[in-house]
Parts: structure tokens; sequence; C-alpha cells
């Protein structure tokens, strides 16, 4: 599903604020892996994402998704087949428009999104289907105003429309850190059975490592640009907080 090969990233080279963010990196997802990806401030780990985005280009080596090349693919392009959640609830909701406006503008990716022809019964249907996946009761408020909502009910509803289109792969990066302990293990778990359902390929980075630990079927941990550690299946399982803070001190 996923192939980086050999990717290099280096920002504002040759001068005093040089810094090498990715470090000849290798990464190769299976269709349906659920990874976490951990590591200190400055490992890599969002730049890797960005890479990933399309956010900006890698200085060298490929990144190949169904094995197409997308290396130097416009992020706009890539954005039609990569779902993407951010830190900050605020991002990927349109606060002026209502909840069900929003996940038909995402049903809509790809094509040209606009609501000129409304949203039809079949439509709401669907769409109050998936918002009970999230267990927060906005199947019953599908036309309130997003921007009416709590930061956790925008979260949800964000990873909701970033996978409501399937994409070939989920990038989350920190997407419950600026939420409360309680929001956030509720957002944890909607992630979880959204992925499981839909079997998507799935990278997650978080600074949690009990998150990290619980969560997918495999963890990496970055470590100035490059992956010091990749574990899977049982090994993961059994894994506790302590071994990871042995590998690394974060």
């Amino acid at each position: 599903m996923l192939d980086v090969r050999d990717i290099h990233k280096t920002f504002n080279p040759g001068t005093v604020n040089e810094k090498c963010a990715l470090d000849g990196v290798d990464l190769h997802l299976d269709p349906g892996d659920f990874v976490t990806v951990i590591g200190g401030n400055g490992a890599g780990k969002s730049t890797i994402l960005n890479a990933i985005a399309g956010t900006w280009f890698v200085d060298s080596g490929t990144i190949s998704l169904d094995g197409t090349d997308v290396t130097r693919l416009a992020e706009h392009k890539r954005a039609a087949f990569i779902g993407r959640v951010f830190q900050d609830p605020m991002n990927g909701t349109a606060a002026s428009m209502q909840i069900e406006e929003n996940l038909a503008l995402a049903a809509r990716r790809g094509s040209p999104r606009t609501l000129r022809r409304g949203i039809t019964a079949e439509e709401r249907d669907e769409f109050r289907d998936k918002l009970k996946i999230l267990e927060l009761g906005l199947e019953d408020r599908m036309t309130a105003k997003v921007g009416l909502l709590s930061g956790g009910q925008r979260q949800a509803l964000t990873l909701l429309m970033a996978t409501l289109k399937k994409p070939r792969i989920l990038l989350l990066d920190e997407h419950t850190a600026a939420l409360d302990p309680k929001t956030a293990a509720k957002v944890l778990d909607a992630t979880e059975r959204i992925v499981q359902k839909d079997k998507l390929t799935t990278l997650m980075i978080t600074h949690n490592m009990r998150d990290a630990i619980a969560h997918g079927n495999r963890l990496i941990m970055m470590q100035e640009g490059r992956i010091i550690y990749d574990v899977s299946g049982e090994e993961k399982k059994h894994l506790q907080v302590k071994d990871l803070l042995d590998i690394f001190d974060f």
C-alpha cells in the first residue's frame, strides 16, 4: 500500500539553521496496517507525514502508493486519495456550515465540491449511520452548525470526514493531543472502530506511549530523522512503556 524508499529532507540547507529532518527513511506498509509512530520533538514524525501527504517534496528518495510513484505529485492531487486529521480540532471542518453539509463536502471529494444540488435523503441516511459510529449523539444534530460543537466533537467529525471516502492511507498527526484525556480516549476509540471496520491503512503519530502500544498492529520509533525501532505482532502486544523508555530517553 505504501512504500517509502530512502527519503531525505533537509530544511534551510547551507544556513546556520540547517536541519536534517529525514535521513534515509525506508518504510513499507501493507494494506490494512495500523502503525503508531512515536519519538521525541524533532525526531521526524510529522515530517514523514508531510512528505507522504505532499506538503512539500523530499530532497531525494521515492514515495509510492498502491504501486504509483507520487513523489512529485502535488499535495492537492494527493488529497483525492489521502485522508488526514491534524492536531488542531478547528482544522478540517467549516464552522459556519452544518454537520451534514460538512459531510456532504467530504463525500464529494475528488469531484467538484459544491452543494448546488443539495443533500439527498439517501445521503442523509448514510451520514446518520456514519455518525452513529462515533457514539457522540451527532446523528441527532445533523443540522447543527459545526462551530457550536466541542473540540472533541469537531475532531471526531473531522476523522469521519477524512475516512468517508475510504482513503488509500489515513494520516493522523497527533489528532488527540489538544483534547482532554476523557475526550481523547473517545476519539481514539472511534478511530479504532473506523479503521478496523473499513480496514484502512493508517499512520498515527502520538506522544502518548500507552496509546501507541494499545492501538494498531505495529509501532515504530523515530529519532533524528531515522526509524530506530519497528515492532509488530505478538511482540508489540507484550510491550510495556518501560520497554520504550529503555530504547529511547524521551
